[in-house]
């Protein structure tokens, strides 16, 4: 190594040139699409952390963990585990009304399908907790078709027909069509068979 003398007089290491790094890549923009419910986990990770849950999951899918009967009765609050462990948690449950006494005696088999749906001994122990659970949400009505008479000209043929049920539905068939305009909408959302 060479020394050379530097402006304050000291003398200064001139070294050999460092290797030159490859320059990065550039990061690729965009990517495939994603569906909006493969991003919401990530959403609400977070928050759920926040109040108890390690997985979002334990909340959305409640009905398919206990069964729709105990589900409709109770809403799991929050997981505690014990300081630096994720097995052996307390599960805080919310039960509507006097429901409590019921969700005792049904404890283990919750507990045993908690841990399944886990994987692993993550539940030891439920607490219940006295309180409303919220109600679901209600089903979305379809309106009935058009109230309109029936033409009389579709209400003469009707009449030859002779078993009651079958006039019914081809009556509200024939009210429905004279209800719409334009081309026919399929509701099913299935395509072309």
């Amino acid at each position: 190594m060479k020394a050379v003398m530097s402006d304050t007089g000291k003398p200064k290491k001139i070294t050999s040139a460092k290797a030159a790094k490859p320059a990065p890549e550039p990061r690729r923009r965009g990517g495939s699409a994603r569906s909006v419910a493969d991003m919401l986990p990530d959403v609400g990770r977070a928050a759920f952390r926040r109040f108890g849950f390690v997985q979002s999951s334990v909340v959305s899918r409640w009905p398919e963990i206990v069964g729709e009967r105990y589900a409709k009765l109770s809403v799991p609050e929050s997981i505690r585990f014990p300081q630096g462990a994720r097995a052996d948690g307390v599960l805080t449950l919310l039960v509507e009304g006097a429901h409590g006494t019921m969700l005792q005696h049904v404890a283990p088999t919750i507990i045993e399908r908690v841990n399944r749906f886990f994987g692993y001994s993550a539940v030891a122990r439920i607490v219940i907790r006295q309180g409303t659970c919220a109600a679901p949400a209600p089903v979305s009505r379809v309106a009935p078709p058009s109230l309109k008479p029936v033409p009389v000209d579709l209400g003469d043929s009707l009449r030859t027909v002779a078993d009651p049920e079958l006039r019914a539905c081809l009556e509200s068939l024939a009210g429905a069509l004279v209800a719409t305009t334009g081309a026919p909408i399929l509701m099913s959302g299935d395509g072309d068979r």
